[in-house]
């Protein structure tokens, strides 16, 4: 059983860094969650071996891989990552995040992902974080909104995802707008 350690915990839930003890319940969450994510996310190999190649990116300071779990059973009901990470002057990365099917609409993500960005803008030190969102992605769009990102741009074809390259919509949040705005993380 993994450890019930969190780096930071909220009301409702807590975050962990993600680990192989995980690999069995993600499996279940994604296969559950797979017509809910196939329009966001590319197809995913469920395998031991791809987990831990995903893992595997966690070891380099360039990236966090984090879940969100339930206070009340340790469930994971959410994942996020924090990916290319840039030390220096820029202090910055951008979020991946999914949430599963299961336990969508109750505001846990809300939650959660206000709790990765006090992670963030805390001990790991950034001051920008980005999130790129397909404009389509109405739920993932104002979870961004109801955490107070900004809109920044527009980014043509910019990744590509089920065989085709998907526009995306470029969303960032600093420091200084999260304190600004602290009532808008706890909702």
């Amino acid at each position: 059983m993994p450890s019930t350690a969190y780096l930071v915990q909220g009301p409702r839930v807590a975050i962990r860094h993600v680990c192989r003890q995980y690999y069995e319940e993600l499996a279940v969450l994604g296969r559950d969650s797979s017509e809910m994510l196939q329009r966001w996310l590319s197809a995913r190999d469920s395998t031991l071996e791809a987990f831990e190649i995903y893992l595997k990116r966690f070891e380099q300071p360039t990236h966090g891989g984090f879940v969100i779990c339930s206070l009340d059973t340790s469930a994971i009901i959410g994942g996020v990552n924090i990916n290319n990470i840039v030390r220096g002057t820029i202090r910055s990365g951008t979020l991946g995040y999914s949430a599963y099917a299961s336990t969508t609409g109750r505001g846990y993500m809300t939650e959660g992902l206000g709790l990765v960005m006090q992670l963030a803008f805390g001990k790991l030190e950034l001051h920008r974080l980005e999130a790129n969102i397909q404009p389509e992605n109405t739920p993932s769009l104002s979870l961004a909104k109801r955490l107070g990102f900004r809109r920044k741009g527009y980014s043509a074809d910019f990744q590509f995802i089920n065989g085709a390259w998907r526009d995306h919509e470029r969303w960032a949040i600093t420091v200084e707008m999260a304190r600004v705005e602290p009532a808008q993380q706890t909702s």
